[in-house]
């Protein structure tokens, strides 16, 4: 049992998905910066009191399964998501999804994914990819950050959907529902709606922790964390943040850019120059990011160790809080109906 599925690669893997089970319903429009936009997906929260991989968790876009579920939502797609405690339901539903002819998304863990890279392969239980088909004890899978399908035996996935540990997937999978044929007005409709709950995600957002105030008090942090931590424990949360930047999807300085291409491709359907003079601004902060990643890499490798070393980091990221602050007023600014 093979379903026609168009397996298209993309940056990440929600985006991905996203992007491939809505084409696969007929959203001909929808691509990878789109599905990211319209979804919301530039974020930035840092947690200290929540720990993964040992160091505190720092998310560069928004909570795993939103991308998704605002696309749709904001496309008035209906969507279909199960959670599972037990392992025989959660396959027997997939069974079911795929024998009606309908590919499904699967959230899934990466530890134990045999066709990962054993470098990436750690313990984050919010990838995402694609069931397709299954032939035999085997599922034909397709995960949008690989340039190729693949497959899992049916323990493979099943222990890739029941993996352990925060953001447990539980053997979830989600779906989108048969629509007619989206419009580019209704395409439209989305990215301002998509734009505007960014713009509340990131600026609008009180306390420290969340959006381009979370940014900036990460940045304050950072320059305390040597004294306070030790310079061992300080470089290995600085390898967290790296890890969550660059490592998980396309990271921090990955998603600016896809939110730049997001806006470019935003002109199409709302031809307001800001739009393209704002997009730049994303793709200046994607390079600092990018920047502050090397810095980071230097401190945790103790190629680079001083206090002022730590300044630094931390200014990059007080910068880039500016930065992204400035570019998301800029956008609530607009005037979409004009």
């Amino acid at each position: 049992m093979k379903l026609d599925f168009e397996h298209i690669q993309s940056a990440h893997c929600e985006n991905g998905v996203t992007t491939n089970l809505l084409r696969h319903i007929g959203v001909s429009q929808m691509t990878e910066p789109l599905a990211f936009g319209i979804g919301a997906g530039l974020f930035f929260a840092y947690i200290p009191l929540l720990k993964i991989n040992n160091g505190p968790a720092i998310a560069f876009r928004t909570f795993p399964g939103l991308i998704f579920k605002r696309t749709c939502s904001y496309l008035d797609i209906e969507v279909v998501r199960k959670k599972f405690s037990s392992k025989e339901e959660a396959q027997k539903i997939l069974d079911q999804t795929l024998q009606a002819g309908q590919p499904a998304g699967c959230q899934v863990g990466v530890y134990y994914l045999p066709y990962f890279p054993k470098e990436y392969r750690f313990h984050f239980n919010a990838h995402n990819l694609v069931v397709y088909g299954k032939e035999g004890d085997n599922y034909l899978v397709s995960d949008p950050i690989m340039e190729n399908t693949t497959t899992l035996s049916s323990y493979e996935l099943e222990r890739v959907r029941f993996a352990k540990g925060a953001l447990a997937p539980k053997g979830q999978l989600y779906y989108p529902k048969q629509v007619a044929a989206i419009t580019d007005h209704q395409i439209a409709i989305a990215i301002e709606k998509g734009i505007k709950k960014n713009i509340s995600n990131m600026i609008g957002i009180p306390g420290p922790i969340a959006g381009v105030n979370g940014i900036r008090f990460t940045g304050k942090r950072i320059k305390k964390w040597r004294d306070k931590l030790g310079l061992h424990k300080a470089g290995l949360y600085l390898a967290q943040l790296v890890r969550m930047q660059e490592e998980i999807g396309t990271g921090g300085g990955g998603f600016r850019y896809i939110y730049g291409a997001f806006l470019q491709e935003a002109f199409a359907y709302h031809p307001k120059e800001q739009l393209l003079e704002i997009a730049k601004s994303f793709t200046q902060a994607g390079d600092l990011w990018r920047t502050a990643a090397v810095q980071a890499a230097g401190i945790y490798k103790g190629r680079i160790s001083s206090q002022e070393d730590f300044n630094v980091m931390g200014d990059y990221l007080i910068e880039l809080a500016e930065i992204e602050k400035q570019a998301f007023v800029g956008l609530s600014k607009i005037k979409w109906q004009a």
